[in-house]
C-alpha cells in the first residue's frame, strides 16, 4: 500500500461522497421539488445534507473557537490563540488572555498525536483557562509537511517536548493527555539529566501506555498480534499530489478514521441515521450535539510513519518507557533520575483504551522521587475521553489536578500585563 495512487484513491472516494451529498442536497432543495408531497425528497435533502458535511469535515482542521473568558472582576476577556515557539511538525502556543493579570499557575498542555488534532482538548483548555496561563503543543498535520522537512518520529516528538519545556521555564506544570504520557515522562527525565533547572515543577500523567502490558486492552492486543511489517504494508502511504507533502510517508488519518469508526460501527450507523431524519424534520440546528462532536471527531490528519511505526514498536513492542530502556538521540533515559519533579497519575476505571495500571506504572520507574511527590487518582466510572475533557474532568479530575499544582508550587506573584495603549483622537 505504500503508494500515492492508493492515497489518492481514498481521497477520490472522500470526494466522490462529499459531491453526491451535495448534489442529493441541491436537488430536494430545489423549487421544483416542492410540487411533489413525497417525504422522500425531504429525506434526499436531509440525507445529502448530513454525508456533504460528513466527508468535507475529513480534511478541515477545527477552529479553537475560544474566544472568551471570564476574569476575576467578572468581564469577559479576550483570548488569543499565539504560536510561542513554531517548529516545522508542531507550535507551542499559548492561549492569552488580554487584560488580564498574569496567572500564578503556567500549565503546557500536552496533546496527543494520535490521529485527532490538538482541539480534541478545547475543552480541557478551555475548563483551565480561568484559572492558569495554558500552552498546547499543536502538532500540524504530516501532509502539509513537505519532505524536505525531514523525519519525525517519537525522538524527535521528545526532543520538541524538551524544547517546549525550557522556552517556558522551570515553574511549568506539564499535563500530559494519553499517547503523550510515556513520551513527556522521558523528555523530564532528558531534562533531569541534561538540564535540571529546566525541569517542570509537576507532570502530571492521564490515561497513558506507560507500560501498556500492565492491563490488556485491544490496543495492546493488537500490537502483539500483528508484525511491524505486516503493520507497515497495511496502514502506510505516500502522500499524494494535491498536498505539500508530496510523497511523504504517513499513516493516512482517512485510514485511521476507518480503524476509529469501525470499532463501534453500529453506534456511528444510528447517530447518523438519526441525525438525517432529525434533519428531515427540522430539528437539527448547525451547533447541535451530533454536529459539534462529530465536526471534532471526523477532523483528523495523517501521521508520519516513522511516528507511528516508532510508537508502535519501541513503546507497546518493544516496552522501552516501561524497562526504562528508551533511547533519545543516542543516550539512553534513567526515569530514576527524576528527583524533584512532583509526578501524579490519573485513571479511568473504564478505560478501555489505556486500562487502569497502565498508568499508574509510571510511578514505580520514579526510584530517585520521594513518595511524597507521587501522587495517583483512579476515576470510578469514567473512560477514556472522560478522565481529560468530560464530565469526570469537569467535577473530579480538574479540582485534584490544580490542588497537585499548587501543593507543588512555589507560585511566583501574578504580574500584570500592560494594556495595550488606546488611541486617543485628536481634538
Amino acid at each position: 500500500m505504500r503508494y500515492m495512487l492508493t492515497y489518492d484513491f481514498m481521497e477520490s472516494m472522500r470526494l466522490t461522497n462529499q459531491w453526491m451529498g451535495a448534489t442529493a442536497k441541491a436537488m430536494g432543495a430545489h423549487p421544483a421539488m416542492a410540487l411533489s408531497p413525497n417525504p422522500m425528497i425531504k429525506m434526499l435533502e436531509a440525507w445529502g445534507e448530513v454525508t456533504e458535511r460528513t466527508f468535507s469535515r475529513m480534511v478541515a482542521k477545527p477552529d479553537w473557537n475560544i474566544h472568551t473568558v471570564v476574569g476575576e472582576d467578572g468581564r469577559d476577556h479576550l483570548v488569543d490563540a499565539k504560536p510561542v515557539l513554531q517548529r516545522p511538525f508542531g507550535d507551542l502556543v499559548h492561549f492569552e488572555v488580554n487584560d488580564r493579570p498574569e496567572k500564578a499557575r503556567k500549565i503546557l498542555l500536552v496533546a496527543p498525536m494520535s490521529g485527532h488534532y490538538a482541539t480534541l482538548l478545547r475543552s480541557t483548555v478551555a475548563s483551565l483557562l480561568p484559572d492558569a496561563e495554558v500552552y498546547v503543543t499543536d502538532w500540524h498535520n504530516a501532509r502539509d509537511i513537505p519532505v524536505s522537512s525531514g523525519k519525525f518520529d517519537i525522538e524527535d516528538y521528545t526532543l520538541y517536548l524538551v524544547d517546549f519545556m525550557k522556552e517556558l521555564g522551570p515553574d511549568t506544570n506539564v499535563i500530559a493527555v494519553c499517547q503523550p504520557a510515556p513520551l513527556a515522562l522521558a523528555a523530564t527525565a532528558y531534562l533531569a539529566d541534561e538540564d535540571p533547572a529546566a525541569q517542570p515543577r509537576s507532570l502530571t500523567l492521564i490515561g497513558g501506555p506507560i507500560d501498556p502490558d500492565a492491563a490488556a486492552t485491544d490496543v495492546t492486543d493488537f500490537g502483539r498480534r500483528i508484525t511491524m511489517g505486516q503493520l507497515e504494508e497495511m496502514a502506510i502511504q505516500r502522500v499524494g499530489f494535491k498536498y505539500p507533502g508530496v510523497g511523504r510517508m504517513v499513516y493516512p488519518g482517512l485510514l485511521q478514521l476507518s480503524s476509529f469508526m469501525s470499532m463501534n460501527a453500529e453506534r456511528h450507523g444510528k447517530a447518523f441515521s438519526e441525525q438525517v431524519i432529525r434533519v428531515a424534520k427540522g430539528e437539527a440546528a448547525e451547533h447541535d450535539h451530533h454536529n459539534r462532536f462529530y465536526d471534532e471527531y471526523l477532523a483528523v490528519m495523517d501521521m508520519t510513519a516513522e511516528f507511528y511505526l516508532s510508537t508502535v514498536e519501541r513503546i507497546f513492542k518493544g516496552r522501552e518507557i516501561a524497562d526504562n530502556a528508551f533511547v533519545v538521540a543516542g543516550k539512553q533515559v534513567d526515569i530514576g533520575k527524576i528527583t524533584s519533579v512532583a509526578v501524579k497519575t490519573v485513571e479511568g476505571a473504564n478505560d478501555d483504551i489505556s486500562a487502569p495500571g497502565q498508568c499508574i506504572a509510571a510511578l514505580d520507574l520514579l526510584t530517585g522521587l520521594p513518595d511524597e511527590k507521587k501522587a495517583s487518582h483512579l476515576e470510578p466510572g469514567a473512560g477514556h475521553y472522560g478522565i481529560f475533557a468530560g464530565k469526570s474532568w469537569r467535577r473530579n479530575i480538574r479540582p485534584l489536578v490544580l490542588d497537585f499544582i499548587d501543593a507543588n508550587s512555589e507560585a511566583p506573584k501574578p504580574k500584570r500585563r500592560r494594556s495595550k495603549p488606546k488611541l486617543v483622537k485628536a481634538s
